[in-house]
C-alpha cells in the first residue's frame, strides 16, 4: 500500500551553524550513526524499501552514506571495525535509494513537491531526518501510522502536546477528538503566536501523505516567510476531505538545535549504544 518515504534534506540548519556551514545537518551524528540513518531505519522498519531524498547543493554526503566506499572497505576489511557498517549494508542490501535536488528553498511543501518525480501518483511517507523519533517499547513512529493509514485511507500528520509559548515553532492543529489520540483536523496553522494558535498540539515531523498533495501544492501561494507551507496545502485537503492528526507513542528530539540534538545523544547511548543496540 505504502511503498516510498521521503525524505526533505535540502535545507541549510542555520539553527546548527557553523557545523552544518559545509555538512548537512542530517549527516550530524547521534553517538556514531547520522541523523538519515535512523530515519531510513524507521521507514524500513515500516515495511518501506523506495527512499527518495530531496538534497540540495552541498549535500553529496548523503548519497555516499548509502554506497560502497571501496577504499575504506578495503582498509577495514577483516578487523573487528568491519561490524560498524553492518546496518548500512543491509539498508542498502534491501531498500533502494533515487534522488533529486530542490534549486531553490522555498519552504517544506516546496521540497515535498520536489519529489513529486520520485514518487509518483501513490501515497507516501514524509520523514523529517532531524526530528528523531524513538520508541523503545514497541513500534516506531511511521509504524503506528501507516497501521492508521490502512484503516482511514487519508493523509496523516504526528502530533504532540508542546507548551503554549512554544506553538510559533510549529503547525499547529485543533480538531475533533475520534479516538484516543485521534484527531479529524478542521484547524492547521503555520507557527502562530501563542494567542492566535487554536491549540497547543503540534506537528512534528512525520507524515503520510495521500498523492493528491501534490496538486494541492502547486496551487498554494507562498505563505509565512514567503515559502510554500505544507500545512496550507494539508488545510486545503482537510476542506475536501479528511486530514487526521496523531498524538504518537514515543519520544521525539528535535536536533535541529543545540539542546535537543545534546539531549538525543544521550539518550541514545544510555539506551541504544551502550547495550549493543
Amino acid at each position: 500500500m505504502i511503498r516510498k518515504c521521503l525524505f526533505p534534506a535540502a535545507g541549510y540548519g542555520t539553527r546548527f551553524l557553523p557545523a552544518t556551514k559545509s555538512m548537512p545537518k542530517e549527516m550530524l551524528p547521534i553517538v556514531n550513526k547520522p541523523l538519515i540513518q535512523y530515519g531510513v531505519e524507521e521507514a524500513r522498519d515500516a515495511g518501506l524499501q523506495h527512499m527518495a531524498i530531496v538534497t540540495g547543493r552541498g549535500k553529496r554526503a548523503l548519497e555516499d552514506h548509502f554506497d560502497i566506499s571501496y577504499e575504506l572497505e578495503h582498509q577495514i576489511r577483516g578487523t573487528d571495525k568491519e561490524n560498524f557498517l553492518n546496518g548500512t549494508r543491509e539498508l542498502m542490501d534491501t531498500c533502494t535509494f533515487s534522488y533529486t535536488r530542490q534549486v531553490e528553498m522555498k519552504g517544506l511543501g516546496h521540497a515535498i513537491l520536489s519529489g513529486r518525480s520520485l514518487i509518483g501518483d501513490e501515497p507516501f511517507a514524509v520523514v523529517l531526518a532531524d526530528d528523531l523519533c524513538l520508541n523503545l517499547d514497541g513500534d516506531g513512529v511511521l509504524t503506528q501510522m501507516i497501521k492508521l493509514y490502512k484503516q482511514f485511507r487519508c493523509s496523516i500528520v504526528a502530533i504532540q502536546e508542546v507548551p503554549m509559548d512554544q506553538t510559533s515553532k510549529y503547525g499547529i492543529i485543533a480538531g475533533e477528538q475520534i479516538r484516543e489520540g485521534i484527531y479529524r483536523v478542521n484547524s492547521m496553522v503555520e507557527k502562530p503566536q501563542p494567542e492566535d494558535a487554536p491549540s497547543n498540539l503540534a506537528i512534528i515531523g512525520r507524515y503520510i501523505l495521500t498523492a493528491d498533495i501534490f496538486d494541492l501544492i502547486e496551487d498554494t501561494e507562498p505563505g509565512k516567510g514567503g515559502e510554500i507551507q505544507i500545512t496550507d496545502a494539508l488545510m486545503k485537503q482537510a476542506q475536501n476531505g479528511c486530514v487526521l492528526a496523531y498524538k504518537f507513542q514515543g519520544t521525539r528530539f528535535d536536533c535541529g538545535g543545540a539542546e535537543g540534538y545534546i539531549a538525543a545523544t544521550n539518550f541514545c547511548y544510555e539506551s541504544l549504544y551502550k547495550q549493543g543496540l
